[in-house]
């Protein structure tokens, strides 16, 4: 990450054509809300088990009676600013149990919706009208009472941008099993579906980011990279420079914050590694030749919020960014990943002791490869050969050995190919990543060998990384063949690389 003095710094030495202001904006709370609101410094002696249930009590509003709904005032907004005030002033284990209590005492009315169940089955042979109205009841009913407070939270000044970060917190809850309540799981996909709403595609703010953008945009592009991080200034500069397109989705609700962000390269053919692109700065101050550029490869796209998790915005994002490249190049007609296969190596740990521990070695590669891996490991056949192949997996040494690297290119392609196509998790691709573009009707069109050598590449998947292709009038087709009927479109490299791993591969 760039420290952000050193961006504005640095940016402000080669003379950037306006001046940029270094002051940055933060989320801030109305003054005039905090006349009203108790502060919690001291979350020892506060935020008791009473304190907490006060808080609720007080800030918590009944909600309305189904007549009375569209006529009830909302209530004061320093109930919203106190409610943020005392959730931030708690402790991780504080926070679960205040979410807790919140999920579970002021959710669904659940006596009152058996009630109106009730009288739906009993309405169903009465007049059209009357069943409307009962089901309106029923689905009101349904409404959990923080739900409202929720939805209040929202409107305070930096709300959404809390609530953004409470369901990065339930989340947390979830995946680390710290409670397995149904009430915080309710709670999570009543504030999914909220969050959902509020940052649908059509009130998100498409902003290309340049070097004369903010600094504060640089700080926070450079911090969230994801995929391939950013090294220094001049990095930073590359990627927002000719040849490249840096796109992030914005919020007028969360200004100043990119919610996702797109690294684009412009070149004459769709990469195949990405030394070429992040590592590349002959261009840093050139002027663009269009008639070098014929081909869009997304190389990284990163979520910046953890609480947006499932709320589409990435798919969106490479469509509405498809768009302006062609508005811009009308003659593009090649859009492609460069992607990396995070859990590869992983897999093929696993893999490895499965056949180790079941004596199948012969199973896994053929015996010509077991021999060129034993001659260059100088290992033993058998037991040792295969644990000769699982240290070299865990370590990136073998990637600056011609040797090694020719021995073991075939067999891991076959196998990489095979992880990307035929592992599944409930009938779709296993890996996150292939779920992603092939959900948006992209292709699995190339696997490429020592496409990224640096050590991260070489620990995640051994330096293989794969493209998706976007063929524009498949990807309709494409996207509804997988999420309907699990099938992946992929190309003849990687068919017949399948079909390599299931002719020597005996598993």
């Amino acid at each position: 990450m760039i420290p952000h003095h050193i961006i504005c710094t640095l940016r402000s030495s080669v003379r950037c054509w306006r001046h940029v202001g270094i002051h940055i904006k933060t989320p801030r709370l109305e003054a005039p809300y905090f006349k009203s609101v108790r502060w919690y410094s001291t979350p020892s002696v506060h935020c008791s088990v009473t304190g907490m249930d006060e808080i609720l009590r007080r800030v918590v509003a009944q909600l309305p009676t189904y007549e009375t709904r569209d006529k009830t005032p909302p209530p004061p907004e320093s109930n919203s600013v106190e409610f943020i005030v005392y959730y931030r002033s708690l402790e991780k284990e504080q926070k679960l149990e205040f979410l807790g209590k919140l999920s579970q005492q002021y959710g669904v009315d659940h006596k009152g919706v058996s009630e109106l169940a009730g009288k739906v089955q009993d309405t169903q042979l009465r007049d059209l009208a009357t069943i409307l109205q009962v089901e309106d009841r029923l689905r009101y009913s349904l409404t959990p009472r923080y739900k409202q407070l929720l939805n209040h939270i929202s409107r305070v000044e930096g709300g959404v941008k809390f609530l953004v970060d409470l369901r990065a917190d339930l989340l947390e809850i979830i995946s680390t099993k710290s409670s397995d309540s149904p009430h915080i799981r309710d709670l999570n996909g009543t504030l999914k579906s909220l969050l959902s709403e509020w940052f649908s595609v059509g009130l998100l703010r498409l902003e290309r980011i340049t070097w004369q953008s903010p600094c504060e945009i640089l700080q926070k592009i450079s911090q969230y990279e994801a995929v391939h991080p950013v090294r220094n200034w001049t990095d930073i500069k590359r990627r927002v420079g000719p040849y490249r397109r840096c796109y992030a989705f914005t919020h007028a609700a969360m200004p100043g914050e990119p919610l996702v962000v797109l690294h684009v390269a412009l070149t004459e053919d769709i990469a195949d590694n990405i030394q070429s692109i992040v590592r590349e700065f002959s261009t840093v101050d050139s002027n663009e030749d269009v008639n070098k550029i014929n081909a869009a490869v997304f190389y990284s796209i990163s979520s910046t919020q953890a609480g947006l998790q499932g709320v589409e915005l990435g798919n969106y994002l490479i469509k509405r960014v498809v768009r302006e490249l062609q508005s811009e190049f009308p003659h593009m007609a090649q859009f492609s990943s460069l992607s990396p296969i995070p859990g590869f190596c992983s897999w093929l740990q696993g893999l490895l002791a499965q056949v180790r521990k079941e004596g199948r070695a012969a199973d896994l590669l053929s015996a010509q490869e077991w021999r060129e891996v034993e001659q260059a490991t100088d290992a033993a056949p058998g037991g040792p050969a295969l644990d000769a192949l699982r240290k070299l997996v865990s370590t990136s040494d073998w990637v600056r050995s011609e040797r090694l690297a020719a021995a073991l290119e075939p067999a891991l392609m076959r196998l990489c190919a095979w992880y990307l196509y035929g592992e599944k998790r409930r009938g779709y691709a296993l890996n996150p990543v292939a779920n992603f573009h092939l959900q948006n009707g992209a292709t699995l069109w190339r696997l490429n060998w020592q496409a990224d050598t640096s050590p991260r590449g070489a620990a995640n998947s051994c330096g293989i990384m794969v493209n998706y292709r976007y063929f524009l009038q498949e990807t309709p087709a494409n996207s509804a063949a997988y999420l309907q009927s699990k099938a992946i479109a992929a190309s003849e490299q990687v068919l017949g690389l399948v079909a390599q791993f299931q002719k020597n591969s005996k598993l």
